[in-house]
């Protein structure tokens, strides 16, 4: 659907799933507000998009604990929506609910005050991500504040998914917002952030973001560029690909470390 950023993007999910699949990528889909987003239009559209791309080899699916492999959808400001609305769709004895049939899925909440984490539990969701690369700027987003949430998630079933990033400069769309910009530090300021991850254990780290341009979130390769007022961030004096290798880096001392916790 077309919110008021832009064109409808659903004839782009097949060509995203063939490219992924290419480089033995998995696709999952971070799913935003949009009008009328409640309880019935989720069952709704979930149900469209497993029908449609769940059969695709490159539609990711998430091993639970309990060997079931199920699909995985971020939930973008879920907070907007009350809790008995969520737990109509995520609890087994909702009206609406989605748990047990085809369409069953790893729902993951946005926390961003520290009373969302109880909402997110009463509403049904099976986990929470952190979303914002600014350390500090919110309750989830600061780094010190994730070991008191992963105990809170162990305790109740629930996944904890930190969000990484690699700096956060905003203020060329929000010239008012300067107090959110996060200097990279050559680097310095993405690896502080991973490390604070892998500290509390989690299952899934998120990065926040490939290539949000706009909130100077990106990864991916840059090199110096001017277009009229607006000069790009770059990378020097580090390589176009610097974030990229630091993700690596990163990703595999990651899994070498799950695999320690897990022996």
């Amino acid at each position: 659907m077309a919110d008021e950023n832009g064109e409808p993007t659903d004839d782009l999910v097949p060509v995203v799933l063939d490219y992924a699949h290419k480089y033995n990528l998995k696709v999952t889909f971070h799913i935003e507000p949009y009008k009328d987003r409640d309880d019935r239009s989720m069952y709704h559209n979930v149900k469209y998009i497993i029908d449609k791309y769940g059969s695709h080899p490159a539609f990711y699916r998430h091993k639970t604990s309990t060997g079931r492999l199920l699909p995985l959808f971020y939930v973008y400001d879920s907070y907007v929506t009350i809790p008995e609305i969520w737990a109509n769709l995520l609890t087994v004895s909702g009206s609406q609910s989605i748990r047990n049939t085809p369409y069953d899925a790893l729902f993951i909440a946005l926390l961003v005050e520290e009373r969302h984490k109880h909402d997110i539990h009463r509403s049904g969701f099976d986990g929470m991500y952190t979303y914002f690369a600014t350390n500090g700027f919110s309750y989830g987003s600061s780094h010190h504040n994730w070991a008191s949430l992963k105990a809170f998630c162990d305790s109740n079933n629930l996944m904890f998914i930190p969000s990484v990033g690699p700096g956060y400069i905003d203020t060329s769309i929000r010239p008012w917002n300067n107090h959110n910009t996060r200097n990279r530090v050559n680097g310095k300021y993405y690896e502080t952030a991973f490390s604070a991850a892998l500290l509390v254990r989690p299952e899934i780290i998120s990065i926040t973001s490939f290539n949000e341009w706009h909130e100077g979130t990106q990864i991916e390769k840059a090199v110096p560029k001017r277009t009229g007022q607006v000069v790009y961030l770059d990378y020097k004096p580090h390589k176009p690909n610097v974030y990229l290798e630091l993700t690596q880096k990163w990703s595999e001392k990651y899994r070498k470390e799950q695999e320690q916790w897990l022996m």
